[in-house]
């Protein structure tokens, strides 16, 4: 087959997710030819419209636990909702997802000697013992749990990685993700940004689960969306895995004190017992990402929150 362009062809699978929405615009603004395939399970229209009509840009409905048969250049796994309320709706699905998912992208990158990239997450550690988490810890998971889905999925999916770069020398990324926050969250995936955003701007209870000490590091989406397309182009020896977030540590309580400040809100703190299995701690050692792909975030919490905030204020409104 003969090219007719030397634009790079890109697969984004959950490219109409939160992450997905923005890395396939970020894509398209330089310069690649964008293929977005999304179930719609958890990703929606709305986050990709305004892309419909973009010459470089196609979109495919189509599931990852299926195999697809196409041709890339690279590719960015993202497909898998990743938010407990949509993960654990079918657990069943959500490991198919993290693993048949990851073995047929990783199939069709050995056939078309792609590059590709896995979003892993900070979840592989589980509730840790040690702080903040660098990628030599092993993590402290329960592998029977309500988050296994999710948990051990995407742990199962990094082995698959790393197996298939070993034994078929396929070109690897592996990002392990923190908290992300930032426009196009879904308002009720139940992850705390979103939730506290919304019940704030409702005039509802804002509800924190545990007495609101345990922490998390809140990075916003623009720097994490930097961060991808940085390890995807740094060199073919960096395989991850390579935490991606914000080290800066919050509790949830500070974190909600700050939405309630910033949305000018009389909300009422109201306290419930916390889900099995939360980690008390979430905290990433950026130390690898700042070595080798020169790349730290920039944007503060409350100008983020701010961002956010004026997205969700508009989407209420709508």
């Amino acid at each position: 087959m003969v090219r007719v362009s030397n634009r790079k062809r890109v697969l984004v699978t959950g490219g109409a997710g939160f992450l997905g929405s923005h890395l396939c615009e970020r894509l398209l603004n330089e310069g690649c030819d964008v293929l977005c395939a999304d179930n719609f399970y958890s990703g929606t229209k709305d986050n990709i419209v305004h892309l419909l009509d973009h010459p470089h840009f196609e979109l495919l409905r189509h599931d990852v636990t299926f195999p697809l048969y196409i041709e890339v250049d690279e590719i960015y796994n993202l497909a898998c909702p990743a938010s407990p309320v949509h993960y654990q709706r079918d657990p069943v699905q959500t490991t198919k997802t993290n693993v048949h998912g990851a073995i047929n992208m990783l199939g069709l990158a050995k056939r078309t000697k792609a590059r590709i990239f896995q979003a892993s997450t900070s979840e592989v550690y589980g509730d840790p013992e040690i702080h903040p988490q660098q990628e030599s810890y092993w993590g402290r998971v329960n592998p029977i749990g309500m988050r296994s889905c999710y948990d051990e999925g995407k742990r199962c999916a990094e082995t698959l990685f790393f197996d298939y770069h070993r034994q078929h020398r396929l070109e690897i990324k592996v990002a392990r993700i923190f908290n992300t926050y930032g426009p196009r969250m879904h308002p009720s995936d139940g992850r705390v940004v979103s939730n506290f955003i919304v019940q704030a701007l409702q005039g509802k209870d804002i509800t924190l689960y545990g007495d609101g000490s345990q922490t998390r590091s809140f990075c916003y989406v623009d720097d994490l969306i930097e961060a991808f397309v940085r390890l995807m182009a740094s060199p073919q020896e960096v395989t991850g895995p390579i935490n991606l977030g914000n080290p800066e540590e919050f509790t949830i309580l500070e974190l909600a004190e700050t939405v309630l400040r910033l949305t000018d809100g009389k909300s009422t703190l109201v306290m419930q017992p916390l889900p099995q299995d939360d980690p008390r701690q979430r905290q990433p050692d950026i130390a690898l990402a700042r070595q080798t792909l020169d790349w730290q975030p920039k944007i503060r919490l409350e100008d983020g929150l701010s961002k956010t905030i004026d997205y969700f204020r508009r989407l209420l409104a709508s």
